[in-house]
Parts: structure tokens; sequence; C-alpha cells
């Protein structure tokens, strides 16, 4: 199966560097926060960061006192700059894809995954390989695109008003699964969709239970600094789990 590194293209780089650094953007406001509220406590915890990135999440563990984390990155781009801008003792990196895990010789009491795994095609596999990979009791959490997201396939999201206002989301092609194209920064970025059912069976299939779920929603106050995420009201851009190894 086809395994994307996308992001060692230069130009979806600087383009997704410059959105994470972006005041106000969503990962900071709504994934972020989401994530970070459904980890256990990580003292004295070993932890696989799948799809780490540039490491400032593998950082962020070590000071909420885990013992040791791996990270696993496809992308050499932002494994430099985890190694450059997020390097640490009890840190190391991995130059490899998710869906090569199972060569890891090591047991993690968490696994954690960013907004990573709606790149994979293998979901399954990966999700096979962390429950291999976590001890007992283990917990999985990840974020992925919301599946009302990822089923997308063409044309316009919105219906809009005479002044432009999005009066609805426009849905099609939720149950019809699998790749999709998209245009992100450049042209054929591609993603896999898959709906909550088949995400939710495929994790209690293969020995996993799942103790909470969030589709992150602005608050007013939120709304007052940032309007132009009402329009999450009509679309959640992402959907969070945290399972736990039965």
């Amino acid at each position: 199966m086809a395994k994307q590194n996308i992001y060692d293209n230069e130009i979806f780089f600087d383009g997704y560097r410059k959105l994470r650094d972006k005041e106000g953007n969503a990962n900071e406001l709504f994934e972020m926060p989401a994530l970070f509220s459904l980890l256990p406590s990580l003292e004295n915890k070993k932890i696989l960061d799948l799809g780490c990135g540039c490491g400032g999440h593998c950082m962020e563990f070590v000071r909420m006192g885990a013992e040791r984390v791996v990270g696993v990155d496809i992308s050499q781009k932002m494994l430099e700059i985890a190694r450059k801008e997020n390097a640490h003792e009890r840190i190391s990196y991995l130059n490899m894809a998710m869906e090569d895990i199972s060569a890891i010789d090591e047991r993690f009491d968490l696994a954690v995954s960013s907004l990573a795994l709606h790149y994979v095609e293998d979901f399954e596999g990966v999700v096979k390989n962390i429950h291999s990979l976590l001890n007992e009791g283990g917990v999985f959490v990840f974020s992925q695109e919301n599946p009302i997201v990822t089923c997308h396939s063409g044309g316009s999201r919105w219906t809009k008003d005479e002044n432009g206002n999005k009066i609805h989301m426009n849905l099609a092609n939720y149950g019809i699964e699998g790749e999709r194209d998209t245009v992100w920064f450049v042209d054929n970025v591609k993603k896999y969709h898959r709906m909550f059912s088949t995400v939710v069976n495929t994790l209690t299939e293969n020995g996993f239970v799942i103790e909470k779920m969030i589709e992150p929603l602005p608050t007013e106050e939120l709304l007052a600094k940032y309007p132009d995420h009402r329009d999450l009201f009509h679309k959640p851009d992402f959907m969070l789990i945290r399972a736990r190894k039965i």
C-alpha cells in the first residue's frame, strides 16, 4: 500500500509551516487542547508519537514527566527540525512510515498521533501494530480530520447566501470510503476517508475499548475573537479518540 510523504515537498512544507505559525490556527485553538485533555498522566511513562512532525509534542511529553519518547515520522524535513529544535536525551526520533512500526522492538504505555492517520491507507494495519506495541492497559490517543471533512470529493464545500455567508455544508459521498485527492498548498495530496463506524469498529475489533471521543467546537468567548470559526457548528474539523488496550 502507498506510503505518502507529502511533507518533504518543499512548497507543501513551507505552506504548512506558515499555517501552523499563524495566530488563531485551528490546530492550536481546537485540536491541541482536545488532544492533551485526553492524555493520561505521563509521569514515568514510555510514549510513542506517530507522525511526530517537528517534535513539539515530544518535547511537551518530556515536560509532563515522560520517561522516554519515541517520535516517528516519514518526513526527513520534519525530523531535521525536530532534532534541532526539540532535542532531548529522553527523546529518540525515527525516520519511518507509520505502516512500518512493527519493526520497533520496544513497548510503550501510550501511543499518540496528531492529525496523521487520515494520510494512512492501511488504518487497520497501523491499529494492529499499535496494539502490539502497547503494554497491557496501554492507551492510544489520536486526532484525525473529521470523517465529514475527509469525505469531500470535489466541488464547493459550502452553500452560501447572496452575501457569501455560509448557510450549510454540502455533504456527499460519505458512504464511499477510500482515497481522496485534495489540493492543500499543492495538488494531489492524498487523504483517506473512513466512516465513523469504520474507525470505531476497527478499534474495537482489534483489541481496544473506546473511552472518549471529542469533536471540538468553539466557545462563545473564542468566537468573539475568531468569528470565522462559527462554521465549525456545521462541520467540526477534527475527531479525537482515546482508546485503551484490553
